[in-house]
């Protein structure tokens, strides 16, 4: 918590820790309406300065206010090229890089005009990741794709893994030798799996004896060899690859039996989650087997938390149709 005083410090971790805070919502819009159901599934990263938030084809920048009251509520710069809505993207030194449900991959320099976009898969690109001029990106055609952004080869796939699965979620290791597949896990048994990089080999499977359907949404690597997991089994998981690829070294319940959408951590003892119902964030403290604090977010209209992001003093959640955010200041 740098430039913060000492003082502050501790009365703001009390705040994380008590669970007070002053809740706002500081952006709504409108769900869109598609055949039986309305779905608008936002998306958002976080840097020093800006928020970034999909809004259906679209990724929008919001400056935070420097007093840290928030943030603006005009976007200062709009990210396009989509025909369909934003599925999830990436933000990495300085560029965007998404997918979506046209089934493309867009990169975007932050600061300037340029732009990439080519086509990736059949159908929509569920996830993506991207780290050392790789593209990683998992997609509904059951099928994970390496792709360069190397001068000369930008968009070209290197190699195509076929996951059996739809792939809801991918991360590429810190070390940059591998990557994480989180699937549905309705055709195959193990819905976490590490694929080389280079080769596009598979390695190792993370856990055995997952139910039919406890598809994995969200995964989150701490360190090379510390990764988290959440899914529709209602579980937190904490795998430590050193130690053991069957079993992992902790995991939390979710106490209502919903799904878990997203999940962050501090890389330290804190973890964040999003549920499937009434918007509930959950704050975690690895050293406890139980809920730390909870928030209900969305009442009486249900919608699950889709993404959350946090800094030292504010909490962001993106819901269906609205961002809120809690502020630890107060």
């Amino acid at each position: 918590a740098p430039g913060i005083p000492v003082k502050e410090r501790v009365k703001v971790s009390q705040n994380w820790s008590h669970g007070r805070c002053r809740r706002e919502t500081v952006l709504k819009w409108k769900c869109k309406q598609v055949a039986f159901s309305s779905f608008l599934m936002p998306w958002m990263e976080l840097s020093d300065e800006y928020l970034y938030l999909s809004q259906a084809e679209n990724i929008q920048a919001y400056r935070l206010c420097p007093d840290g009251t928030g943030l603006q509520r005009h976007p200062q710069a709009i990210f396009s090229g989509h025909q369909e809505d934003v599925c999830r993207f990436v933000l990495v030194n300085s560029h965007i890089v998404s997918g979506g449900g046209d089934g493309s991959i867009v990169l975007h320099k932050i600061h300037g005009s340029y732009s990439v976009k080519f086509s990736a898969h059949e159908q929509e690109v569920n996830c993506v990741d991207f780290q050392g001029g790789l593209i990683v990106s998992g997609s509904r055609d059951r099928t994970a794709k390496v792709w360069s952004l190397s001068p000369g080869r930008v968009g070209q796939c290197l190699h195509t893994v076929q996951t059996e699965d739809r792939v809801w979620s991918i991360a590429i290791s810190p070390l940059l030798s591998s990557f994480v597949t989180g699937t549905a896990c309705c055709a195959h048994t193990s819905p976490l799996r590490i694929w080389d990089l280079e080769s596009g080999q598979l390695l190792t499977c993370l856990g055995t004896d997952f139910h039919r359907g406890a598809g994995v949404l969200d995964v989150f690597y701490e360190t090379p060899s510390l990764v988290l997991s959440c899914g529709y089994d209602t579980y937190i998981r904490y795998w430590d690859i050193r130690t053991s690829t069957r079993k992992c070294i902790q995991e939390w319940e979710e106490p209502h039996d919903s799904a878990l959408y997203c999940i962050r951590s501090d890389k330290n003892h804190m973890i964040a989650s999003g549920s499937s119902y009434y918007g509930v964030v959950r704050l975690w403290d690895k050293r406890q087997t139980r809920c730390l604090q909870s928030f209900h977010l969305s009442s009486p209209t249900s919608s699950p938390v889709y993404c959350l992001r946090f800094s030292t003093t504010h909490l962001y959640a993106a819901l269906a149709s609205a961002l809120h955010v809690l502020d630890f200041t107060a």
